[in-house]
């Protein structure tokens, strides 16, 4: 996971909290996919894109969909990085 690997740069524990939080939030999410906040791009490929914060890292978003069997995590992007330019690059192109 790309945050994971920005944190350790800086802090080894950090990057090991945030694992366990990313981990646990997908588990939450998986059990109840409609938590989260539909994603709604000008031309979605994936209609059901939703976004929800990292727990105990809000600042963090996981953009994911619901599938069958839980969820598919398609990112997960710092909240103040251009989310629009970046999901559009690898999401919708």
């Amino acid at each position: 996971m790309e945050s994971v690997a920005y944190l350790a740069e800086r802090s080894e524990q950090a990057a090991r909290r945030f694992r366990v939080q990313a981990e646990a939030t997908f588990g939450q999410l998986a059990a109840s996919p409609g938590l989260g906040t539909r994603y709604e791009p000008e031309d979605p490929a994936y209609p059901e894109v939703r976004y929800f914060p990292i727990m105990k890292f809000p600042k963090y978003l996981v953009f994911y969909r619901p599938v069958p069997d839980g969820i598919e995590v398609l990112r997960v992007l710092h909240g103040a990085r251009d989310i629009a330019s970046i999901l559009e690059d690898d999401l919708f192109r």
